[in-house]
């Protein structure tokens, strides 16, 4: 069933406070999802530098982390690293190497926060409530299509700054990540949620923008899906043909937010002067920091 939430601001209103609001969000949609949670948030950057965020079963494993020149922050089971951007394909080459350790995202910008558990638990352990930024997704599952794991929670992240939570179900996954193979893209979870991931970062890698792939979505993925997608500067949110699952959509001078229900925009305020609406099937909805 899951549900997904998501709030992009287009003044400093909220910046502030989005976590506390992406977090009360999420909590409200729990029970469409009690097995695992997670948040994307776009934070500020330091030019010149990328993040990567991690996540270890153990955390010992990353009070253990040497990466001469990097700061480390450490949040519960998750740590991001902050290096020179010149630096980052060769530490993400030895992450990617250093047993009992998961790549979650990286960027300028993008932070993700994912674990097995309910939304108001993944909250509170990576304290959501107080983190600010200037648009955020987030994802509370009920799996269908792979295990309850921390490599099965949403968001998933395939490309720079880039992120995407699912609610539905893709019946050509398996056929799109064979093309995606062939094409020298790998997807490393079972999920089919991050087979959708890996194609719109392959779409855009050819030059196209957030919403020129969601557009080519509709032509070859198949299946009901609802999907919310993050870019560094940008927010889209696409519905199959069909539209069988459920979605609100709230939109006033300072930001546009998404819901699986209306209850969870109902406490964001402004709501009562908000624009609501239900996102037509197979249309894009894409918007992007001026």
């Amino acid at each position: 069933m899951c549900g997904i939430v998501g709030i992009f601001t287009k003044t400093e209103a909220l910046r502030p406070t989005l976590g506390q609001h992406l977090s009360d969000m999420l909590i409200t949609m729990s029970d469409r999802g009690p097995d695992s949670a997670g948040i994307a948030v776009y934070g500020s950057d330091t030019p010149g530098m990328t993040k990567i965020t991690v996540q270890a079963d153990d955390p010992a494993r990353l009070a253990a982390l040497d990466l001469p020149g990097a700061e480390i922050r450490t949040i519960s089971t998750h740590a991001v690293i902050s290096m020179p951007d010149g630096k980052a394909a060769e530490t993400l080459a030895k992450l990617r190497a250093t047993p009992g350790l998961r790549i979650m995202g990286s960027g300028a910008r993008i932070e993700i926060f994912k674990e097995v558990g309910l939304p108001a638990d993944v909250s509170r352990h990576f304290a959501l409530p107080a983190m600010s930024g200037t648009h955020g997704i987030g994802h509370t599952r009920m799996a269908t299509e792979s295990a309850v794991t921390t490599d099965g929670a949403h968001p998933f992240s395939t490309g720079p700054d880039q992120c995407l939570v699912h609610n539905g179900s893709l019946s050509n996954h398996n056929s799109v990540r064979r093309r995606l193979a062939r094409d020298g893209v790998t997807v490393s979870s079972e999920n089919d949620s991050e087979v959708a991931a890996a194609y719109l970062t392959h779409a855009m890698s050819s030059g196209r923008n957030l919403g020129q792939a969601l557009e080519s979505a509709l032509k070859d993925l198949d299946g009901f899906f609802t999907f919310v997608v993050g870019t560094r500067d940008g927010f889209g949110v696409l519905r199959d043909p069909i539209a069988c699952k459920p979605a609100v959509m709230a939109e006033t001078a300072d930001y546009v937010a998404f819901g699986s229900e209306y209850r969870a925009l109902a406490p964001l305020p402004g709501i009562e002067h908000a624009r609501i609406w239900e996102p037509e099937p197979a249309k894009v909805y894409f918007w992007e920091a001026a």
